[in-house]
């Protein structure tokens, strides 16, 4: 059991006290945002605390951190709050529901991994990872760093998904695909290829990739 700050006052903070409080031993303490973005001094009935300030309020070595936010700039925006809170000493937590097969211990730290799904035998998940509910991630297969998969995609076995990737709901990478960094794969797409390349975006069944690079979108 840990004492947990958590990142955010919005949807998805709301939902991580939920899933803490009622799926985890851990305890949340109180909630942290850039001062400029504190509205109320309260959320979830608990302290809201400016990040400017965590370390003298609630200190790296007495309590752990998580930052379970969404996929804001392609995942830019967690994996800046997540390089800070490690800067400022935090180590963190994951949640992983208990209603989630999880075939697996080759999981990081900051990951929100929530019901049903399910996760085959040799995957590795890097850090600060989100799998939404109802998905399926297929035997040896690899997720690398600052991942967002929304609900019910199948990711089959033996892919490689590089950093920043995002898929949207339903969408499908056949099995031994290698998925470049900041690989948008759009809601229902349907990946045959290979590879991808870099910061690429796909539509369609089959996908075909658009002329638009995924770093000129704004999720």
């Amino acid at each position: 059991m840990a004492k947990v700050v958590v990142f955010g006052t919005e949807l998805v903070a709301e939902l991580a006290h939920y899933y803490l409080t009622n799926d985890s031993e851990h305890e949340i303490v109180a909630f942290t945002v850039n001062k400029e973005y504190i509205k109320e001094d309260t959320f979830c009935s608990l302290p809201v605390v400016p990040f400017e300030d965590i370390t003298t309020i609630y200190p790296p070595a007495e309590y752990k951190f998580f930052a379970p936010l969404s996929e804001r700039k392609m995942n830019m925006v967690r994996a800046k709050v997540y390089a800070e809170a490690k800067e400022k000493g935090y180590s963190f937590i994951s949640y992983i529901s208990s209603k989630a097969t999880v075939l697996t211990d080759q999981i990081g730290e900051n990951c929100f991994i929530l019901e049903d799904n399910t996760i085959q035998p040799f995957v590795k998940i890097g850090n600060d990872v989100v799998l939404w509910s109802g998905n399926h991630i297929g035997h040896h297969s690899e997720i690398k760093d600052h991942v967002y998969f929304t609900s019910h995609v199948v990711l089959s076995g033996r892919c490689v998904v590089g950093e920043y990737s995002f898929f949207g709901v339903n969408a499908t990478i056949r099995d031994g695909c290698t998925l470049g960094e900041g690989t948008l794969v759009a809601m229902g797409a349907n990946i045959t290829k290979a590879k991808t390349d870099s910061w690429s975006i796909w539509k369609g069944n089959p996908a075909v990739k658009s002329e638009v690079s995924s770093k000129d979108i704004n999720l």
